[in-house]
């Protein structure tokens, strides 16, 4: 009884006075509010018509300046000498007609035309191009230059107010995009250069309206955040129109409006006089709302967490496949969809070297760094450990979302700062297109993984956009990977072929390469360039190599003499157990490990951590050498080869190869001997082919050579001929 009183009272002084007070104050509020409403949009008006007259003065101020600054660089005796020469002198046209005016002007093309309106000459964006680059733009710039050649043709050479010489120009849509394009004619200065009218060149000027022009007119007119758009969608505004009266399109800019901002120092008042009811009024209904905003608030917070990544807030797989199965639904009704797959790469380093807390910095930055790339409607998606995903609806060509991912792998390649430190790493990204693979949200994913897969196989740091005959690849793939573990449990497909190497002064064999050779039941042969990157992606290459390295051990014991070189996989270096896993070997075989020579690449040296290091040392320390295989084909430094000790460099086939065919194949060749000679290490070269090529190699010094010139790779056996044959030559 006593609770239904005070509710009763509750509600009779909440009906009563609270409510009817309230509505008097927000009336007066209102009533004054209406007539400084009033009295502010008459204000911001005429200073929106203010800004528009200025508008319109720097739109005709900077068509004006195109025109005079063409004018001071056609108008010039040089200029009609240089335009009509044979051949076109391209480096002048640069610094006085072409990329002279986009570095100090910013107009983004020029070009030289004949008297026909055919290209000598073009500049895009301060770079020379082919005159060619002018088919891009001649439909929008060839009705101003034929105009000016008729003018010219006839005699008619006035010229506008303040300008010395004719021309034609005009506002026009290039691409979608507003430009100014002036065309003037070159001439000369003093007449000393003869030009029959009309026979002129003319000098063409393409300035983009919604670029720099546009940051000009802001800050010299005070226009702020000037913008282009097709569309009116703003009162601050002006409209242009073509020489045909066509609408091209506004300029749009946020409007000063002092009515708003004297309203807005007015609206304290208001405020406090309603803060005063609104206090009361809060008070009295605090406890019933408290309860209502506590519960959404938590449910809120539940929904939240249960769609959002804990560590960067961003997305989660949920959310993200909740939301590519609604765009889905657009892309079916003729809509477009791109999803983009990113993972980092090297981001397992950071972790490893640097801890766990600082790969959660990493993995908060770049998540940052990707939503400023972004624009709005677009999603971004942890969907876990260091995956991410992008959904962007409403896709543009896929030039749009490939300039988007070179954009995404610029980003990652900026040092993070992290816990004081700086981490490197890189992004692999797959793409894929909706509707044109398909709509089902499942296998849509799976074609973006393909892709992303891709990426990581073409050396990572990169992006692929899905294609269909990565399904059939990745299908094969599957295929040879199972074949391989096979082969590898059954063994009688794989074996062993032995390359001969070459002494550089002797021709004596010296050594052999030890290169594994699959011969598949039904595909036959399967080059290692095909089942060796299987291996190392699947982790089988560990099981791969360490059979290798036994039969190269067995086979060394049949040719004492010969130093016999085994290839190490980057995966097999970063393996802990490597040391115990080949002295355990070369114990097993009594093979001596003197004789035994390890192929590392430069991109195991990139790593520079205390495992490559110690793995190398003690390596060595035990009689393995070390030779450096592909040398020059990655991040070759001498920094390298000092801090990490080696052996042998082999010279990559593909230097070899370009000799006598590049300028500087023989150049760099020489160089990296020299450079071994001054290091005190052996060379050798890989790839040799022809005589020349070894003839070359003999007469520069290099201490071993191998290739097909000598001998392909082969059965132990047939290298025991070979060593037979060798022996038998040697004693005659």
């Amino acid at each position: 009884m006593a609770g239904s009183l005070i509710e009763d009272r509750r509600h009779l002084l909440l009906t009563k006075v609270v409510l009817p007070a309230a509505a008097a104050m927000i009336a007066l509020a209102l009533l004054v509010g209406a007539v400084l409403s009033m009295s502010a949009a008459g204000s911001d008006e005429a200073a929106v018509a203010r800004q528009t007259r200025l508008a319109k003065i720097g739109l005709r101020q900077g068509w004006a300046d195109i025109r005079k600054t063409q004018e001071a660089s056609t108008n010039w005796d040089d200029a009609a000498e240089k335009s009509i020469a044979t051949p076109l002198d391209a480096e002048w046209m640069d610094q006085n007609l072409g990329v002279w005016f986009y570095t100090y002007y910013k107009y983004d093309h020029a070009y030289l035309l004949d008297h026909a309106g055919r290209p000598l000459y073009a500049m895009v964006d301060g770079k020379r191009h082919a005159p060619e680059a002018f088919s891009a733009v001649s439909q929008a710039v060839l009705p101003f230059a034929a105009d000016l050649h008729r003018r010219l043709k006839r005699g008619d050479t006035a010229a506008p107010p303040g300008e010395l010489t004719p021309s034609a120009s005009g506002l026009t849509r290039i691409h979608g995009r507003p430009a100014i394009v002036s065309v003037k004619p070159i001439l000369s200065e003093t007449g000393e250069v003869a030009l029959a009218p009309g026979a002129e060149r003319l000098h063409v000027i393409v300035r983009y309206m919604d670029g720099s022009f546009l940051q000009t007119l802001s800050s010299i007119y005070g226009i702020d955040a000037a913008s282009f758009s097709t569309v009116r969608s703003s009162d601050a505004s002006l409209q242009l129109r073509d020489t045909r009266g066509n609408i091209v399109g506004y300029i749009q800019w946020t409007a000063f409006r002092p009515g708003r901002q004297v309203a807005d120092r007015m609206v304290p008042v208001l405020a406090v006089a309603l803060l005063l009811v609104g206090a009361v009024l809060l008070w009295l209904l605090s406890r019933v709302l408290r309860s209502r905003l506590e519960l959404e608030a938590s449910r809120a917070q539940a929904q939240h967490l249960a769609f959002h990544d804990p560590l960067t807030a961003l997305p989660n797989r949920a959310l993200f496949e909740d939301r590519l199965s609604h765009a889905l639904v657009e892309a079916r009704q003729g809509g477009s969809v791109a999803i983009m797959l990113l993972d980092l790469d090297r981001f397992k380093n950071v972790n490893d070297t640097l801890g766990h807390l600082a790969g959660d910095a990493l993995i908060k930055e770049f998540g940052r760094r990707l939503s400023a790339l972004l624009a709005e409607g677009d999603t971004i998606a942890r969907l876990g450990g260091d995956e991410f995903g992008i959904l962007l609806t409403g896709a543009g060509a896929r030039a749009e979302i490939e300039i988007l991912c070179a954009r995404v792998l610029m980003a990652v390649h900026a040092p993070f700062p992290v816990l004081g430190s700086e981490a490197h790493v890189g992004v692999s990204i797959g793409v894929v297109f909706a509707p044109e693979s398909g709509t089902d949200r499942t296998e849509l994913l799976r074609k973006a993984d393909i892709a992303l897969y891709r990426a990581k196989e073409d050396g990572r740091d990169c992006f692929r956009v899905f294609e269909p005959d990565m399904d059939a690849t990745v299908r094969l793939r599957s295929s040879i990977e199972d074949d391989l573990r096979r082969a590898l449990d059954r063994g009688d497909e794989l074996s062993v072929h032995y390359q001969p190497q070459i002494s550089g002064a002797g021709h004596q064999i010296v050594g052999v390469e030890a290169l594994a050779r699959w011969t598949h039941p039904t595909r036959g042969a399967i080059a290692p360039e095909q089942f060796i990157p299987i291996a190392e992606a699947t982790g089988q290459i560990r099981r791969l190599g360490a059979w290798v390295m036994r039969e190269a051990c067995i086979a060394s014991r049949r040719w004492p003499d010969l130093v016999v070189s085994v290839n190490l996989s980057p995966v097999q270096f970063r393996s802990a157990d490597l040391f115990e896993t080949l002295t355990g070997i070369v114990r097993e075989t009594g093979a001596d490990a003197r004789m035994i020579q390890l192929e590392v690449t430069e991109g195991i040296l990139l790593d520079d951590d205390a495992l490559v290091r110690t793995t190398l040392t003690q390596l060595r320390s035990v009689g393995f050498t070390i030779a450096l295989d592909d040398f020059g084909t990655g991040y070759s430094s001498l920094s390298y080869l000092r801090r990490f000790e080696v052996d042998r460099i082999k010279i990559d086939r593909s230097f070899i190869q370009a000799l006598g065919q590049t300028v500087d194949s023989a150049a760099i060749v020489s160089a990296v001997l020299s450079l071994g000679q001054a290091m005190g290490l052996a060379v050798t070269a890989e790839g040799v082919e022809t005589a020349e090529q070894r003839r070359f190699l003999e007469a520069a010094g290099c201490s071993e050579m191998q290739g097909f010139l000598f001998a392909p790779a082969m059965p132990a056996e047939e290298i025991d001929t070979l060593l037979i044959r060798s022996r038998l030559t040697d004693a005659a």
